[in-house]
């Protein structure tokens, strides 16, 4: 399969190269990988910007999480630069009005202020519990990988983080503008950004493949890392 264009790889939130490691080398074959690093930036729209400063003139996407979101920015500020976009266990819209917005904003200042009282790693160890298939949760490697992941940034990073997501623009315009390959998939327990959502995603870019990986929970790309790589490969060879 000749694809030209390299395949960034954006992670989500308090995630970096780790989340896609497992997926690289059952696809390096086929694209040149790059994972980027969001840095400091407490805005999607600032996220996307450093990515385009950095990027290839023309580049193929795939984010997981806020990943997605951010990649959805990066086509929102230059579709010209972007072949194709994979969107994985993510979402699509701005934070909701009145209270359901209300207790997102708590949910997280919650885990902030564990971060900041106890650590990321105690932070980390809390949140994976609602992150990946519930038979995974005895998975000793799987939840030590994830949680030292979060556990090399800094609650200020969490902090930036959690200010860009709350921030988050409606994508909807976006996804309908959507003109090249699309991937929308997410895994079948994800209970952070459930089937439901991707399937009105799905909705509002018809011509996109929809996969859902079996026995996987929001961090697919680590639970099923088989699965994610043959949804990704599928879609380079669309």
């Amino acid at each position: 399969m000749h694809q030209p264009e390299p395949l960034l790889l954006l992670p989500g939130l308090m995630c970096d190269k780790t989340v896609w490691a497992p997926v690289i080398p059952l696809i390096a074959h086929a694209v040149d990988c790059q994972v980027v690093d969001h840095g400091t930036a407490d805005s999607l729209p600032r996220m996307a910007e450093q990515l385009l400063h950095k990027a290839p003139a023309r580049f193929a996407l795939a984010g997981h999480s806020m990943g997605a979101r951010v990649a959805l920015e990066v086509v929102r500020q230059a579709p010209e630069r972007v072949s194709r976009i994979a969107l994985l266990d993510t979402g699509y819209l701005p934070l909701a009005p009145g209270d359901a917005g209300r207790v997102e904003q708590d949910k997280r200042q919650q885990m902030l202020h564990i971060a900041r009282t106890q650590g990321v790693r105690s932070m980390a160890s809390a949140w994976v519990q609602g992150m990946v298939h519930p038979q995974r949760l005895s998975d000793v490697a799987l939840i030590e990988a994830i949680v030292a992941m979060f556990a090399c940034k800094s609650a200020d990073i969490f902090e930036a983080q959690i200010r860009a997501l709350l921030a988050r623009p409606d994508a909807r315009p976006v996804l309908q503008s959507l003109n090249v390959p699309t991937l929308i998939a997410c895994g079948d327990q994800d209970a952070w950004a459930p089937l439901a959502q991707h399937q009105a995603m799905h909705a509002l870019v018809p011509h996109a493949r929809l996969s859902v990986f079996a026995d996987a929970g929001h961090m697919a790309p680590m639970e099923q890392a088989h699965a994610v790589a043959d949804a990704l490969l599928q879609w380079l060879a669309a």
